[in-house]
């Protein structure tokens, strides 16, 4: 298995993110997807976790199922929320004993699943120190290009903050954004705060407006008036707006590439349709 950190010091890596599958039909769906998509070779591939016993369960059996019947290299997230430091340091000692070399650590989101206990680790920083503890682990962090949700518009402290938790990190993945100078301006914060650690820029298409604007408001962002402008364009015609949305998609990872952007990292909602045919606009998928 790669360690994400060695991948990117060889290059740019290009990766994909899923979520556990709560159902069968969500399962059929993300088997296909999977079956759809490996054949892109992506670098690496990540798997969310929404916190709690079910989901704990469920990524670690996506994970640890793609690294015995797949030939893609995964990474776990992991959510400070709703687990004691014990049961974190379970959690991840049970990743290592799988084989798993790749974390996301990550803050999380309130959950508000019954008798779950209290949360001993409040930030991602904490859970990072834990990971180094447990060792060998390639770590990731999340970025936020227009502010962490909780950052009450402090952009010094939220930048302040992503930077010192990125320093113990390998990597930071951002959440996803619709402009290249969103992204090159949350880099340029964090070289003048003395840190260059790789920050891939994540991507999502808009195949949908009014779904992306829900994402983008829970994600603390919002969809630039010129983007929603472009899709409103077509908003009569679903073929023509998922047309647009991939276009626009392929712009953006073009000029972060021109940019030079350490990779792409793009959510697949758990649908192959739309990062394939980006994939192929750039020129990405391997030959036949």
């Amino acid at each position: 298995m790669a360690r994400i950190a060695d991948l990117l010091a060889a290059g740019p890596t290009y990766s994909f993110e899923f979520f556990p599958p709560k159902n069968d039909t969500e399962q059929a769906t993300l088997v296909r997807t999977l079956r759809e998509l490996e054949p892109l070779e992506p670098s690496f591939v990540s798997v969310t976790y929404r916190g709690g016993r079910a989901s704990r369960q469920r990524t670690y059996d996506l994970v640890v199922g793609m690294l015995k019947t797949t030939a893609l290299t995964p990474m776990a997230h992991l959510t400070c929320v709703a687990h004691t430091r014990l049961e974190l340091a379970e959690i991840l000692v049970d990743f290592r004993k799988a084989g798993i070399e790749n974390v996301l650590a990550l803050g999380g989101d309130p959950v508000s699943e019954p008798d779950l206990p209290e949360a001993e680790l409040r930030f991602a920083d904490e859970l990072v120190e834990l990971a180094h503890a447990i060792g060998g682990f390639s770590i990731g962090v999340a970025a936020h290009p227009e502010l962490h949700p909780r950052s009450n518009g402090d952009r010094a402290a939220d930048r302040a903050r992503l930077a010192a938790k990125l320093r113990r990190a390998d990597f930071a993945i951002t959440q996803f954004f619709f402009r290249v100078d969103d992204y090159l301006g949350l880099v340029d914060d964090l070289r003048r705060e003395g840190v260059d650690k790789p920050v891939l820029p994540g991507i999502m298409p808009i195949t949908n407006l009014r779904s992306a604007q829900r994402m983008a408001e829970l994600s603390g962002c919002a969809v630039p008036a010129e983007v929603v402008a472009r899709v409103e364009a077509v908003a009569d015609d679903a073929d023509a707006v998922w047309r647009v949305g991939v276009e626009m998609a392929t712009e953006l990872c073009q000029g972060l590439m021109a940019e030079g952007a350490p990779g792409l990292h793009f959510y697949t909602l758990n649908r192959s349709t739309a990062t394939r045919e980006i994939y192929a606009n750039l020129g990405l998928a391997p030959a036949a």
